[in-house]
């Protein structure tokens, strides 16, 4: 057996596999609330990831059945962009800065300033982004000089487990990749963005190919867990790349599109590229010598939970998609923007902001239910343009993450994305790829490409209905003029949010 651990944001989940990759057994433990002091603030306790973590382990062991013995590999995924940093005794320095933090806005131009921008796009072929790892970490110099003092270690969210399993400071190129630190293309990390800002590089984590073992479970850990000592663990993987791993995304042809948290249109290159502007991600793919493509909508599921928690408090998802099935599609002229948590492709813009365009008196709560599931779908579809400009061929969309098991969103993302949406087997996500990436790097299987070959299975396919596609194309050209009409007034808002 293998087992696959990622750190999530709202929990964290551990998965075990067999060798044809049939999942045995999962458990999933919640974590504490995200930390939301400010607007567009977000961090969380690393300390409570390892206790989830502990307790996600022996809950998957138990539901296998398998003592820890039995798991011969593990592969981690988490949730990137993080800032975990640690003191001189290894021990954590403040909570984590996590993947929807906002504020580091001052810090993105300051690095843009003092190392350029044409620089920042040679040294790690992606712009610097507030939600990336850098500009947290500067935010932390600026403004808790104390705390910056201390930090001996820089760590990503999957890589802190990583440590309390293995007591290994090191990371892989997936995750490696969005943190504004590394260079993508050479696949190492960019000491000429470290010296270029005065950061001290011993604080960097050793780096690896994604299947590659990168330490073995401690005696402590094996205490803790249930697990084995000496038990490898491998790099893992960012939780996107993971999980287009486990949706097979490892070869040209076939996109990823998972509603999470956060939405993600991801493709699969052979050869690095990168969008001059910006609007998409770059970034190391965890298959050996490969890169990736991918656009992210911030406030994907999270515009369903924000609307479920706020307004319609106890309501399962099943209700509320099943309620939207009833408003007409286009919900009566209304658009949703997603910007909850600013937003990154196409717009690059921490102060968006999101909210219902459109709303009459004749609106219905159905209407708005709809309106945002296609407002998440229509900024999915600004993805998926980008990436196909930059000239990879889209034969078929694999859907995953939450919002994928409902029929009508599947079937909405066909009509909006105008091309075939299919599910598969196996709707894990980032821990079955965590796992699969187990099952190569200790062996079992050759490569990545092949235990993707021989252990994910198509079950189901959608195709665009014409009617509907033509409907919805006319749709999300009205959707792509809101963002620049209301964008003068975005930073206004801004600054009225921080008084």
């Amino acid at each position: 057996m293998w087992m696959g651990i990622d750190v999530g944001t709202g929990g964290t989940r551990a998965l075990v596999v067999d060798a044809q990759g049939r999942v045995a057994a999962g458990f999933t433990a919640a974590h504490e609330e995200i930390l939301m002091e400010r607007p567009l603030w977000a961090e969380q306790r690393p300390e409570n990831w390892w206790d989830a973590a502990r307790v996600a382990i022996r809950g998957a062991l138990a539901e296998a059945g398998i003592s820890g013995a039995e798991v011969r590999g593990i592969g981690l995924s988490g949730q990137m962009h993080g800032l975990v940093i640690l003191d001189q005794a290894s021990a954590v320095i403040r909570p984590a800065l996590i993947w929807c933090d906002q504020r580091s806005q001052p810090q993105v131009d300051a690095i843009n300033q003092t190392v350029g921008r044409e620089n920042v796009l040679k040294y790690t072929a992606n712009p610097v982004l507030t939600g990336f790892t850098l500009p947290k970490l500067l935010w932390v110099r600026d403004n808790e000089p104390r705390a910056f003092e201390r930090v001996r270690h820089l760590l990503l969210p999957k890589d802190y487990l990583r440590f309390q399993l293995t007591g290994e400071y090191a990371s892989e190129v997936s995750d490696a990749s969005g943190t504004s630190l590394f260079d993508v293309v050479a696949r190492r990390w960019s000491f000429e963005m470290m010296d270029a800002l005065g950061l001290d590089r011993a604080i960097l984590p050793t780096c690896h190919e994604s299947s590659d073992v990168t330490g073995r479970i401690t005696r402590a850990a094996a205490e803790a867990t249930g697990l084995a000592e000496g038990t490898p663990v491998v790099g893992g993987g960012g939780d996107q790349a993971s999980s287009a791993v486990g949706n097979g995304i490892v070869e040209p042809g076939i996109v990823s599109c998972t509603l999470g948290t956060s939405g993600v249109v991801f493709a699969h290159m052979e050869k690095v590229a990168y969008d001059p502007a910006g609007r998409v991600h770059t970034f190391c793919h965890a298959v050996r010598d490969k890169w990736h493509v991918m656009g992210v909508t911030q406030g994907a599921g999270l515009s369903l939970q924000w609307f479920r928690n706020q307004l319609a408090p106890g309501a399962d998802y099943d209700a509320l998609t099943a309620e939207a099935a009833t408003a007409p599609a286009g919900a009566q002229g209304l658009f949703w923007l997603p910007y909850l948590m600013g937003e990154r492709t196409p717009h690059l813009d921490a102060t968006a902001r999101g909210g219902w365009v459109g709303l009459t008196a004749r609106h219905q709560r159905a209407d708005l239910i709809r309106a945002v599931i296609e407002g998440v779908s229509y900024s999915q579809r600004d993805c998926l343009d980008i990436i196909e400009e930059l000239g990879v061929a889209v034969e078929s969309v694999r859907a995953s993450g939450g919002g994928a098991r409902s029929p009508f969103w599947r079937q909405l993302l066909a009509d909006i994305l105008d091309k075939k949406v299919v599910t598969l087997e196996t709707q894990e996500g980032s821990a079955y790829g965590a796992a699969l990436l187990a099952l190569a790097g200790t062996g079992e299987y050759g490569s990545v490409p092949e235990v993707c070959r021989a252990t994910i299975r198509e079950v189901d396919s959608l195709s665009p209905r014409p009617a509907e596609a033509a409907f919805y194309a006319r749709g999300h050209q009205v959707y792509r003029a809101i963002y620049p009409a209301l964008k003068p007034v975005f930073g206004e808002i801004a600054g009225l949010d921080s008084r």
